[in-house]
């Protein structure tokens, strides 16, 4: 893996995507030189990444403040490179406007893990909603960025499972494999993502003891593929 910019150089928040993995799947599941979207486009890592890379992105986020330091984040540290990020300000369910003229060689996000963060009080920001209209437009959003991509092409979500108010699994990351399969593309690799673990012990100590509630250390990467997958050697 290349020298790409750490974590401290590329963001500050509540949760860090990580640069390296941003890496990883865009060589392993973009062709070079290709063309990103990202409709959950919530920090400036994945668009940094790419074009630090040499890719072409292209993110959408409901947020103005969030795309501006997305913008002010990639000039500190790609300064005046040739090729820089895209970020739209917007509502995803729109992407086909907002992404006019764009086809896709990848989509690559990470949504909102339902309510574990709230992301604004904006009433079209999914971390609001109630779960069934959440799962509905998160659904929309997904057909509608998956129209969007080339054939032969892959797209890959990294989500995390979220509990209800009753401490049960809402099954999220499942829910995602559906969102894909009814939009045309088929789950083609699961990956796990371990998280640092030190730490696990101590945060999940009272919530063990008070309900038997195991923590989780990792994360889904979910890898769809649009086309036949008889023409994905060698791409």
């Amino acid at each position: 893996v290349s020298h790409i910019p750490n974590t401290e150089e590329l963001n500050s928040g509540t949760s860090i995507f990580d640069p390296v993995l941003c890496e990883i799947c865009y060589r392993w599941f973009c062709p070079e030189k290709g063309v990103i979207i990202d409709p959950f486009a919530g920090g400036s890592v994945r668009g940094i990444v790419a074009a630090y890379l040499g890719y072409t992105y292209v993110g959408i986020d409901l947020r103005a403040e969030q795309i501006e330091a997305n913008r002010e984040q990639a000039a500190a540290i790609l300064g005046a490179a040739e090729i820089q990020p895209v970020w739209v300000t917007g509502n995803s369910r729109n992407i086909e406007k907002h992404c006019e003229g764009v086809r896709a060689d990848m989509i690559f996000s990470c949504p909102p893990y339902f309510d574990l963060e709230v992301y604004s009080d904006n009433p079209h920001d999914l971390s609001t909603l109630e779960w069934d209209e959440f799962r509905a437009q998160y659904a929309e959003i997904i057909a509608k960025s998956a129209a969007l991509l080339n054939e032969d092409s892959f797209a890959v979500f990294v989500v995390g499972d979220v509990r209800d108010k009753k401490g049960y699994y809402r099954k999220f990351p499942a829910f995602t494999v559906e969102c894909f399969e009814r939009a045309g593309m088929m789950l083609y690799n699961d990956i796990v993502l371990v998280n640092v673990a030190g730490s696990l012990p101590l945060r999940v100590g009272k919530q063990f003891s008070a309900g038997r509630k195991v923590g989780k250390m990792h994360q889904n990467v979910l890898v769809f593929y649009k086309g036949n997958t008889k023409n994905i050697r060698g791409k």
